[in-house]
């Protein structure tokens, strides 16, 4: 019996940076990178003691490669977020459940040029499931970025 069902991993970012009265200064939706690392440990979360969910949100100023973001921040109220500060749960985009999704709000206290963002399953390095380049966002002190990203299996 040949078995046509392909499933596919795709994501998207929503960014959404409002300054110190809440008003929106940006508002932006990007599709994202999958890793090949990503993906390698998807699948290992199908398998009894294998894997590492992931639930870490880093940003960062350079341009991720395939393992890590180029330029992680690691000051100014950018450092990487996890744990009680990521809300995950999983959303119907197609079908009921089919999509991973991740929440964070970051809160500056300097200014930063962001133009990166991933999906980590550590606090610090680990593996890197999903991430993207775009272009600067930048942010002064009393802004906030809320991050959404989303990894749908199709």
């Amino acid at each position: 019996m040949i078995m046509n069902d392909k499933v596919k991993l795709t994501g998207q970012i929503e960014l959404l940076l409002k300054d110190f009265s809440g008003r929106v200064k940006e508002h932006r939706f990007i599709l994202n990178t999958i890793t090949d690392l990503g993906k390698a440990e998807a699948a290992g979360l199908l398998i009894p003691t294998a894997g590492t969910t992931f639930d870490y949100i880093a940003i960062g100023t350079d341009t991720p490669s395939s393992t890590a973001l180029g330029g992680e921040c690691t000051d100014s109220g950018g450092e990487r977020r996890g744990g009680a500060d990521v809300t995950t749960s999983q959303v119907t985009t197609t079908v009921t459940n089919d999509t991973a999704q991740f929440v964070t709000t970051f809160t500056f206290t300097g200014s930063l040029g962001i133009t990166e963002e991933g999906i980590f399953n550590a606090a610090s390095a680990g593996v890197m499931l999903a991430s993207q380049s775009f272009s600067v966002l930048n942010v002064a002190s009393g802004d906030t970025l809320a991050i959404t990203h989303k990894v749908k299996c199709a």
